[in-house]
């Protein structure tokens, strides 16, 4: 028998918008008015603007993994495992579940926020040699790569593998990209010091992007800032550049160089989950289609916000445009979901998401950073101030801030040890082992699944 009389709040996702979504449900319902349900692959929430620093060192990837058990008030059931498809029809998640079991979970109400994937093209080796930078364990390991190719270039005398194994290539001049390659040249700087068989000028770092400037949000005064404090440091920028392919000892740029390299790091852009297509909805650029109170047209109580939902940008007049995927987007859209969930529930209307922007922030290691809050245009140290006071702020337990706080002042004072941790002792981890794209059913699939459940006797 049905023992379930609540209505039930299904939020897949712990990234920034579904982990803000699930806190202010546990804060403004009751016991009684609804059972809320998270599905996540980890119990943690991921700090993803830090990752280039974990990847350097500056950070221990704790620090940045923010404990979702300890950051709940205990209310909220954790399914550790991915969702792999959604019958908006029947209200049902098909999940696979941590020890590999596919359940379907039913629901009255679903927050959608799985987050994206890696966007990667169709490019002769790409997922078979390069390295993403989206997960902990992804950062963990470049770090160590890096570093294992300090040791195997010092203890090798054939100058070819010198030469590839000093050169490394970083893909996309975006956020991630730029502050993935400004980190790690700063961690092989400081390190080279230590190999006194390593000849500095060997050392070299590669950040192209097919665009025609560099983190063009920033706006022309501040992307040329950053792209000439990163010349300054060594690192080769080639605009209008891409990769034709890629090898296990050598990328060729678009432009017909060949660079040899064991390092080729992708951060070219991310695309919405493949759980958004299971849905068989509506979709702008891969996200779905839902209005401004992030609702999904003809579906009441099915929400999408953050990477997944193609969010109206009302603050800027309606004129068509969809709020980018960043974490300040995403974590404000958490609250608004959370409101209007509670609303739906108790039959109230509905709000708007708006929100204008606070500014951008980048952090290039060291004192460098250029950042634009409200605004207003800063270099430097007050620039450095402003992007790591920002991420700090935005830390959700006083132990993640302790703890960044502290890793912050150790590397400050003392640096690195550039130390491996042992991850190079397992397979390489590249792209192709990260994102389970061939996890996700389709839409037919999923319908199938939930019907044929459906038939069975109870």
């Amino acid at each position: 028998m049905n023992t379930v009389t609540r209505p039930r709040i299904l939020v897949v996702g712990a990234g920034f918008a579904g982990v803000e979504c699930v806190r202010r449900l546990e804060r403004k319902l009751t016991r009684e008015e609804a059972d809320v349900t998270l599905v996540t692959p980890f119990s943690y929430q991921l700090y993803l603007p830090l990752l280039p620093q974990v990847a350097s060192g500056v950070l221990t990837p704790q620090s940045i993994a923010v404990s979702l058990r300890r950051s709940s008030k205990y209310r909220t059931r954790i399914i550790p495992g991915g969702a792999i498809g959604v019958d908006i029809k029947a209200k049902v998640c098909v999940i696979r579940t941590i020890n590999d079991e596919i359940v379907n979970e039913p629901y009255d109400y679903i927050v959608l926020s799985p987050g994206s994937i890696t966007r990667t093209f169709d490019i002769p080796g790409l997922t078979d040699h390069a390295f993403g930078m989206k997960t902990l364990a992804e950062a963990a390991y470049i770090r160590d790569h890096v570093i294992t190719q300090l040791d195997l270039a010092d203890a090798s005398d054939d100058p070819a593998e010198k030469a590839s194994r000093l050169q490394f290539v970083v893909v996309g001049g975006g956020y991630a990209g730029t502050e993935t390659a400004a980190c790690l040249q700063k961690l092989t700087h400081a390190a080279v010091k230590r190999y006194p068989r390593i000849d500095p000028g060997l050392i070299k770092w590669h950040l192209i992007d097919i665009a025609p400037k560099l983190m063009p949000e920033l706006g022309d005064k501040l992307g040329k800032s950053a792209q000439q404090i990163l010349t300054r440091r060594g690192i080769d920028i080639s605009l209008g550049v891409s990769i034709a392919k890629a090898g296990p000892e050598e990328v060729t740029f678009t432009d017909g160089r060949v660079v040899p390299t064991r390092t080729l790091i992708w951060t070219a852009g991310v695309v919405a989950s493949p759980l958004i297509a299971t849905l068989g909805a509506e979709t702008i650029r891969g996200r779905l289609a839902v209005t401004s109170d992030m609702n999904l047209p003809g579906h009441d109580g099915v929400f999408a916000l953050g990477d997944a939902g193609a969010v109206p940008d009302e603050a800027k007049g309606g004129d068509g445009a969809i709020c980018p995927p960043t974490a300040q987007h995403a974590m404000r859209q958490g609250k608004v979901v959370a409101d209007n969930v509670i609303a739906t529930l108790r039959n109230q209307p509905l709000k708007s998401y708006v929100h204008k922007d606070l500014g951008l922030v980048v952090d290039l290691g060291g004192k460098d950073a250029v950042s634009k809050p409200l605004g207003i245009e800063l270099r430097g140290l007050p620039a450095q101030v402003v992007a790591r006071g920002y991420h700090w702020s935005a830390l959700r337990t006083n132990v993640a801030k302790v703890r960044v706080a502290t890793n912050w002042t150790l590397n400050a004072l003392a640096g690195d040890d550039f130390v491996r941790t042992g991850f190079q002792a397992r397979k390489p981890a590249t792209l192709k082992d990260f994102e389970y794209t061939d996890s996700y059913l389709s839409a037919e699939q999923v319908r199938d699944r939930v019907e044929g459940a459906g038939t069975q006797e109870p």
